[in-house]
């Protein structure tokens, strides 16, 4: 008698196995979570090379943290030697105070309409020289959000 039993225990596990996998496929398709993707966000940039100021301004998208933010910025294809630490308010290459969600005092989310910018300090290099392109490159660890350029 545990012979006729031996086929029907197969099928009955062999059906278990088969929802068991159908079960985690669809976990694994239907749990990609789409917020994994960087934030979109249009933003332009201006730069003053007499002031050594750089403005990123965000035009139109998802409200950004600046916390979750990298920004990285070239002058004429060279990194800055110190990068901006956003959001801050004191930093090592840069004049105190920058402005709008860049800085740490105020808020920390950066909304369609708003402008950060910052200042250069003579500590840091290269300065930006009229006629120089400076690159400025938004991130966070999902992704790019933009990589800008201007012309000084």
């Amino acid at each position: 008698m545990t012979r006729a039993l031996t086929p029907a225990v197969g099928a009955v596990l062999l059906v278990v196995v088969t929802v068991a996998l159908a079960g985690l496929t669809g976990a694994i398709v239907l749990g990609s979570d789409p917020a994994e993707s960087p934030p979109r966000a249009r933003l332009t940039l201006d730069v003053d090379a007499g002031a050594d100021r750089i403005a990123v301004t965000h035009e139109s998208g998802d409200t950004l943290s600046t916390e979750a933010l990298t920004v990285r910025v070239e002058v004429d294809g060279r990194a800055l030697a110190y990068q901006p630490p956003v959001p801050f308010f004191a930093a090592r290459g840069f004049v105190s105070g920058p402005t709008g969600p860049f800085n740490s005092g105020g808020d920390t989310t950066w909304t369609a309409g708003e402008t950060a910018a910052l200042e250069l300090a003579t500590t840091n290099a290269p300065t930006i020289d009229p006629g120089e392109t400076v690159a400025v490159t938004v991130a966070t660890d999902r992704g790019t959000i933009a990589r800008l350029e201007a012309v000084a």
